[in-house]
């Protein structure tokens, strides 16, 4: 028991280190009720006072060991000491940092000279030397226990050094560049082993020497890899083709058997290094892949790519070993084996050195199910019990709000992404709109269709809604055209609406079903008859964008609209006059506007990936960010990351309204009470409703937040 809580702290105090260095208050707010199930820490720490999460929350701790913060730009480069005691990056921030692999705090102050991106590292196998190799066209060697220069900068390149390696016995580094050629250098006398190696015809993205230093591998932008000779610079086999795109990262095992490759084609390839010969492709990633290495023992291999996740797969079997880890948050451009094979080093764009537990199998993992593709709309249930989702992966699903499991086998039968989703107020069905140009009515109780398609569009549904009795379905539309159906038989009730110049965004019936609203990407609102299909008004014009969302007020007297152009209309919905001036603040497009329960505020929601709060009647803000988010002079503090939410919303409840900010914060704006996001909990299209809010962690499963104990 001791030796279990001693090591689930350690890992509490690692995964919400930033949390807990923001405000050791927030131990209780932010990282205990996020604390894994299967843990100590969870089991004699858990209060009811606190936030409550359920659904897709963690059993066991993440393989996500350690984050090291200190570079200033994005991460080119990563590496072990053969130890596994230290790492080493390098960074277009032009410098060369020394971490420790246990505790990730920085061992040496940062070692400066290049006076370019730092594009490659290494560690020589004794530990005690660094090369690193730079645009500036230079090679460096630095002492790793002073960080002190041990040579003269090695010059030779014509271009950018993009890649450097030490030989196992730390004798001699090999640099390739941009200037197409390779280089093998006396690493103690910084001199030219051999003339610069040529026959690529672009940029060399990747050099290494094979484990016996008798071989150097190197891969380019000509979509080649070559294996050369290092003690005569020959070639020693023709070059190795099949990559559809540039060589982007190549490494030898230690055994000098095979070799990996990474390239611009999203795939990985496993070479034969005696005759060359292919003997595994690899494919999953969806980008170009940067970055490949084997582990020692040359059982696995771990890739990183421009898809920002990184993969590890079975050398004999090709298969993935682990699920992708997906914590960084943009191209992963390094990654490295530590020599016993327990951890992996990534370094990404995202300027973050991050430390992973490889010694996990996917057997001991608790199975993932959920959505597999990106998730395009959300609806709850009129109870709040339930969440529907539609997804990219052709499915619509439907989840217990509560605990985040899914009630039903998905429901399949579109062709094509499902764009949006709504339920029936009795919640006894659901609509479903998507890009193959139908719409569908399910059983929200079995996930049965309940009638044929609903056919006549000739584009993707983008928007549908039932009336508020349930017995007509609206339906917005890529044609342009908005059509309304009878929810009981399908039948088409209307010629199609007609008017709109571009494609239809967003409808919505008023609440006594007599009209109907629609948003256009030709920037204009139009309010048509709902039992007609007549237009009731002139074209509302005023947003010089594509408008994304409109709704009415709960009295039917107000229309309010969100427009790309970056501001909110409120218009009176009995002659299309603006009420307000535009409401301005967000500063990227609005995605959706919607009434407070009573009509006396309306909720905006932008790309900016903040929300704000508007009094329905004088157009003023009624919330601010934290108290976190504020400078002294209240400005609002604009570096906040927006690493945590994409989409964000509010809820009322008796104390006021609940919202929850790009940085991650909770706050009750009238009482002022916050709870904080971890910065390692990753939650999209976080939405709220009722008591609860409802994000998507990063394997498309619901979370639902628990907010009535703030």
């Amino acid at each position: 028991m001791l030796r279990r809580l001693v090591y689930d702290a350690q890992r509490f105090a690692q995964f919400f280190a930033d949390a807990i260095e923001e405000h050791p208050l927030l131990i209780y707010a932010a990282a205990l009720p996020f604390a894994p199930l299967d843990t100590t820490i969870h089991e004699l720490f858990n209060d009811d006072r606190m936030m409550e999460v359920e659904g897709a929350k963690l059993r066991g701790w993440p393989l996500l060991l350690l984050q090291m913060k200190g570079h200033e730009s994005m991460v080119s480069s990563v590496a072990f000491s053969l130890d596994g005691s230290k790492i080493v990056s390098g960074s277009w921030d032009m410098t060369v940092r020394v971490w420790d692999a246990n505790t990730g705090t920085e061992i040496l102050p940062p070692l400066r000279g290049h006076k370019g991106i730092v594009w490659s590292v290494a560690f020589s196998d004794n530990g005690t030397k660094i090369v690193s190799g730079s645009e500036d066209k230079t090679v460096r060697v630095w002492d790793a226990t002073t960080g002190a220069e041990i040579l003269q900068p090695l010059r030779g390149h014509k271009d950018a050094v993009v890649s450097v390696a030490f030989s196992c016995d730390g004798s001699e580094i090999v640099s390739g560049s941009k200037d197409t050629t390779i280089r093998i250098w006396n690493a103690v006398t910084g001199t030219d082993v051999l003339p610069p190696l040529q026959g690529h015809e672009g940029v060399v993205w990747s050099v290494a020497f094979s484990g016996n230093g008798s071989k150097v591998v190197s891969g380019s932008e000509d979509t080649t890899i070559r294996i050369w000779d290092a003690n005569n610079g020959t070639e020693t086999l023709q070059p190795l083709q099949g990559h559809d795109g540039g060589v982007r990262s190549v490494a030898f095992s230690r055994d000098n058997s095979k070799i990996v490759s990474g390239s611009e084609d999203n795939t990985i390839r496993v070479w034969d290094a005696s005759s060359g010969t292919e003997t595994l492709l690899l494919q999953g990633h969806n980008g170009r892949v940067w970055c490949v290495a084997f582990s020692c023992d040359a059982s696995k291999i771990v890739s990183g790519s421009l898809d920002k996740t990184i993969r590890v797969w079975d050398v004999r079997t090709g298969t993935a070993i682990l699920p992708p880890l997906q914590y960084h948050e943009a191209t992963v451009w390094s990654v490295a084996f530590s020599c016993d094979g327990s951890k992996i080093v990534s370094g990404s764009e995202d300027m973050v050195v991050r430390i992973w537990d490889a010694s996990i199998s996917s057997e001991t993992l608790h199975p993932i199910q959920g959505h597999e593709g990106l998730i395009w709309s959300v609806a709850f249930s009129r109870d709040s019990s339930k969440i529907v989702s539609g997804s990219l992966d052709e499915t619509i699903r439907i989840w217990d709000a509560s605990t985040g499991t899914e009630l039903l086998p998905p429901f399949r039968g579109h062709e094509s992404s499902v764009l949006s989703v709504a339920s029936s107020s009795d919640d006894s069905r659901v609509v479903s709109g998507s890009e193959d140009r139908t719409i569908r009515v399910w059983d929200a109780s079995n996930g049965t269709e309940i009638l044929q398609p609903l056919q006549g569009h000739d584009g993707a549904v983008l928007s549908v809604a039932f009336s508020h009795d349930d017995a007509k379905v609206v339906s917005g539309s890529e044609d342009k055209t908005i059509r309304v159906w009878n929810a009981s038989t399908g039948a088409a009730i209307l010629e199609p609406l007609r008017g709109h110049e571009g494609a239809v965004l967003s409808v919505a019936f008023s609440h006594d079903n007599s009209r109907i609203v629609s948003g256009s990407e030709d920037k204009t609102i139009r309010v048509w008859d709902a039992n007609t299909g007549a237009e009731i008004l002139p074209a509302l014009g005023g947003h010089e964008r594509t408008v994304w969302s409109v709704a009415f007020s709960p009295n039917d007297s107000t229309i309010v609209s969100g427009s790309e152009d970056e501001t909110i209309r409120v218009w009176d919905a009995s002659d299309g006059t603006e009420i307000l001036e535009p409401l301005g603040g967000h500063e990227d497009t609005i995605w959706s506007v919607r009434f407070s329960r009573d009509g006396s505020r309306i909720v905006s929601e932008s790309a900016d990936q903040t929300i704000r709060v508007w009094d329905t009647y004088t157009g003023a803000a009624t919330s601010l960010p934290p108290p976190a988010m504020l400078h002294q002079d209240n400005t609002v503090n604009s570096s906040i990351p927006s690493n945590i939410i994409n989409f964000v919303n509010v809820k009322e409840s008796q104390s006021g309204l609940i919202s929850v900010d790009r940085s991650g914060w909770i706050t009750d704006i009238s009482s002022g009470r916050l709870s904080k996001l971890p910065t390692g909990v990753k939650l999209s299209n976080l939405k709220a409703h009722g008591s609860k809010l409802v994000g998507w962690s990063e394997e498309y499963r619901p979370v639902s937040i628990f907010i009535s104990a703030l």
